[in-house]
């Protein structure tokens, strides 16, 4: 699923590098628990395989695909296709109700709708992932900004599953939730990533969670010694 050759990233030309990687291997279906020191690299390591973010060296390759072998064009194609974003802060469109925001993967990539169709429907499609969620169907049809910021996460979580991306990229995804509903809704979505067969590498603080993963990567012991999952 996904290839990382020894790799170099600095944010400066001539910077120091904010990530220095050994070479990395992880299989499709594998849930991956990245955790490390605020600022060690994290968001950037998820940058770096969603494609949004380059290395000065090395490489990257998604389902056998060098991200850097794209046009940018043919980039942001190939990650509406293949991944799923759960953003830190969200990434809603406040304006549009929930369903709208759960099926815009579905209006950016017809492989994705697609997949939605051949289960039912696009529509049909939101309803189960919202409530996989817990979302009530009083929910749907608010605007996303009318939800509590719990609410809003999970409406999240729910459009990244949406036609089955190979990768879901989840950055504290249980950041807006109180301590204990976390336990419940990290449950959910690793459940949800393998129902839809999904790839999952998720960044979270929370270090009670991990050993519900398959792997764990350690930031900074990564970028000392390089990792093999």
């Amino acid at each position: 699923m996904i290839d990382i050759e020894p790799l170099r990233f600095a944010w400066t030309r001539g910077g120091a590098d904010t990530l220095a990687l050994g070479r990395l291997h992880l299989a499709a279906g594998q849930t991956v628990f990245l955790h490390g020191p605020s600022g060690c690299g994290k968001s950037t390591l998820l940058g770096l395989l969603a494609g949004v973010l380059s290395p000065q060296q090395g490489r990257v390759s998604l389902l056998g695909q060098d991200w850097a072998a794209l046009k940018p064009g043919q980039r942001d194609r190939f990650r509406a296709d293949h991944v799923g974003v759960i953003f830190q802060q969200f990434n809603l469109l406040p304006y549009l109700s929930v369903l709208d925001n759960v099926t815009l993967p579905c209006r950016f990539s017809a492989l994705r709708h697609g997949r939605c169709q051949n289960a039912g429907g696009t529509e049909a499609s939101a309803q189960k992932w919202l409530q996989r969620m817990g979302l009530s169907a009083e929910l749907w049809t608010r605007r996303a900004d009318a939800l509590s910021v719990g609410q809003q996460q999970r409406v999240a979580a729910a459009r990244a599953l949406m036609g089955q991306p190979e990768l879901i990229l989840a950055d504290e995804p249980t950041s807006a939730l109180d301590a204990a509903l976390r336990h419940d809704f990290m449950d959910v979505l690793l459940q949800a990533a393998r129902d839809a067969g999904s790839t999952l590498v998720c960044v979270s603080h929370d270090e009670q969670q991990a050993a519900r993963f398959d792997v764990q990567w350690s930031l900074p012991a990564m970028q000392q010694v390089g990792a093999h999952a």
